[in-house]
């Protein structure tokens, strides 16, 4: 193992990439760079350092799955010989499903500034998850709006948001008895839904500069070590656009 592995494997048992991100966001908050009601959250699939091929059987899988009523799923019943913690996943009907993560952002709506970052194995569920704990796990005064995409527009999820005083402002589907939506009138008819749904576009700036290099595919392996990575990222991101905010001194 080199001395700069050595040292990586260090930062990342120490959560300092997380810990410098904090540190950022508090320097934002000080410089009132920060809007402190307005939210937006947003996932994107971050392809894991393996292939396809690399998937085998487990030697011992679960009598139980993970899918409903215990079904089981492929996660339950095979891993990566190369990234066991990497899942087979797609984010979109049409694309093909790879060995991946997601990854999960937070961000403010006044600059765009990324509040909050976190990696999940893939899953059906893991966006709306990680929402919530990120949610949680924020400095809050008082309610807040929280901007979000279609995917994000689950009864569970919805609820949640409510439980924690946050206004929901996430899409909805057009009338589909398949796909329904669960918000109520007032929430739907809120003056400030129309703007979190034009701000949350700021929050793909931040997936698209990661991806420019880093990002697109991963050469990191296992869920901790690309959180590492994508909270690095996400601090490094935040610093670029405080650059051109604050103004010289």
């Amino acid at each position: 193992m080199t001395v700069f592995t050595k040292n990586r494997e260090r930062l990342i048992a120490g959560e300092v990439s997380g810990q410098l991100l904090l540190a950022v966001v508090e320097q934002a908050r000080a410089g009132n760079l920060l809007s402190e009601e307005h939210f937006t959250v947003d996932g994107t699939l971050i392809q894991a350092w393996a292939s396809r091929r690399s998937f085998r059987g487990k030697q011992d899988p679960p009598s139980r799955g993970t899918g409903a009523r215990g079904r089981k799923l492929l996660r339950d019943t095979h891993e990566s010989a190369t990234d066991p913690e990497a899942r087979l996943y797609k984010k979109c009907g049409a694309a093909a499903a790879v060995p991946s993560y997601l990854g999960h952002v937070l961000t403010e709506n006044r600059n765009g500034l990324v509040v909050g970052a976190m990696v999940t194995q893939s899953g059906t569920t893991a966006e709306r998850e990680a929402a919530l704990r990120m949610l949680d796990g924020m400095k809050r005064r008082g309610p807040i709006t929280l901007g979000a995409d279609k995917s994000y527009q689950q009864a569970e999820f919805i609820g949640g948001l409510r439980a924690r005083q946050i206004a929901p402002h996430v899409a909805e589907y057009e009338p589909n008895p398949k796909w329904p939506n669960w918000l109520g009138e007032k929430e739907r008819s809120d003056p400030g839904f129309s703007v979190s749904q034009r701000k949350r576009k700021l929050v793909e700036k931040v997936f698209g500069w990661a991806k420019q290099d880093r990002m697109r595919q991963v050469k990191l392996r296992g869920r901790a070590r690309v959180e590492w990575l994508f909270q690095l990222l996400a601090a490094a991101h935040n610093l670029l656009r405080m650059q051109k905010l604050i103004p010289a001194q």
